[in-house]
């Protein structure tokens, strides 16, 4: 029995998702649970299972296309089993959302948008040719990839596709003409398509900084002795280097679990305070940030935070993370020190009610006991959700995170 594969919500908070390539091709053999494609979702690259054995009998979306979730963009049948009626729903449902007048189109990339009409069994019922709409050409991605590289304007070639879409064997038989848009000496700008993780952050930052009512506190810590605490750790020829960053998240952690009221999620409704410390770390993965998060961090030692954390920022930029090792988070930590950023404020990742701004450590002229000295000084700054933490809740554990940094011993108390 046929098997019809889905784009399927390998993420949470996924919507639609990118396929970055096929690993398996048409009319080749598949087992169930074998690895169909690499899907980029929008926060990591998964991979798509199948669902079912038999032939990869036909793809419906090309590498490169995004397709929504629940969206059919393969079948899997056996080889000799006639599957006319699942070509025939595809393209049926691609000329439904693409008929009539006041409806939009299918969106570039959808599984039915990239499947091409000469996969359709020549029993399904034609639809004539239409104009394409003023400004804008309906097209498959492949027909797009094509004209693209053989420079043909697509409004210069007659659509045969449902509705007039112009297809792959519309840019086949085409001839290349002058182009719609004058050709000039070095490009004027260019435009790149966003990316699903750009998408998403997009999507969250519109969430946070809009909705939810930011404050910010800054401080500034004498890092003296933690400089002199890391450099004595990091002797140790076999162990994991301890960062500035693992042991702020150390720290961190531990005063969170003294103000519980920071360590918290809105929930529109009420207030989730947690009595665990699960810490997103912002990692920079190229093309936008992810937040891996070190689970019970206030229960891990400083070399377990190293091993972790690094492991996790490798495949965060491998994007090879799991749902579960980037969602979950009680508070955040982004850290920009090592671009030499003095300070800064970060936006909250909601749920979470707050988030810690880690700037650069320097050397700076300071005040000690009447004395002119030059000392290692940081500053960080918390954005807070004042719906969950006030100005003084805030302070308070400020006031925590710089005593334990200043004096180190304070962390094991």
């Amino acid at each position: 029995m046929a098997t019809k594969v889905y784009m399927e919500a390998l993420s949470p908070t996924m919507e639609e998702g990118r396929i970055v390539q096929w690993l398996k091709q048409e009319d080749e053999s598949v087992k169930d649970g074998d690895v169909l494609a690499e899907v980029e979702t929008d926060k990591a690259i998964m991979e798509l299972q199948a669902r079912g054995e038999g032939t990869l009998r036909k793809v419906f979306a090309a590498d490169g296309d995004t397709v929504e979730v629940g969206m059919v963009i393969g079948v899997i049948a056996a080889a000799d089993e006639d599957i006319a009626e699942i070509l025939a729903t595809v393209g049926a449902t691609e000329r439904e959302r693409g008929a009539g007048a006041g409806v939009a189109p299918v969106k570039a990339g959808t599984a039915v948008e990239a499947a091409e009409p000469e996969s359709v069994p020549t029993s399904a019922s034609p639809v004539p040719s239409a104009p394409q709409q003023a400004g804008r050409v309906r097209s498959s991605p492949l027909a797009r990839r094509l004209a693209k590289e053989r420079q043909i304007d697509l409004r210069t070639v007659q659509g045969t596709g449902p509705g007039g879409r112009v297809i792959k064997r519309d840019v086949e038989t085409a001839v290349p003409g002058p182009r719609h848009v004058p050709q000039v000496i070095g490009a004027a700008h260019e435009d790149a398509p966003l990316t699903q993780i750009r998408k998403t952050i997009a999507n969250r930052l519109t969430q946070s900084i809009g909705p939810v009512p930011h404050f910010f506190l800054t401080s500034e810590i004498d890092m003296e002795r933690i400089a002199e605490a890391r450099d004595a750790l990091n002797k140790d020829p076999g162990a994991p280097r301890i960062s500035y960053n693992d042991i702020i998240i150390k720290v961190v952690a531990q005063a969170l679990r003294q103000h519980p009221e920071c360590n918290a999620w809105w929930q529109d409704d009420y207030i989730r305070y947690f009595n665990e410390v699960h810490i997103s770390v912002a990692v920079s993965i190229g093309e936008g940030l992810i937040t891996p998060v070190l689970r019970n961090a206030h229960l891990k030692s400083l070399r377990e935070i190293a091993a972790e954390g690094r492991e996790l920022a490798q495949r965060a930029r491998e994007r090879k993370l799991k749902p579960e090792e980037y969602t979950g988070g009680t508070f955040s930590i982004s850290n920009l020190g090592m671009f030499d950023v003095d300070q800064f404020t970060a936006v909250i990742n909601p749920p979470e009610a707050g988030i810690l701004a880690v700037g650069s450590i320097t050397d700076r002229p300071v005040a000690v006991d009447g004395a002119m000295m030059v000392r290692k000084r940081m500053r960080v700054t918390m954005s807070c959700d004042h719906r969950v933490i006030d100005g003084a809740t805030g302070a308070r554990f400020l006031q925590t995170l710089k005593r334990m940094l200043e004096n180190p011993l304070a962390i094991v108390w």
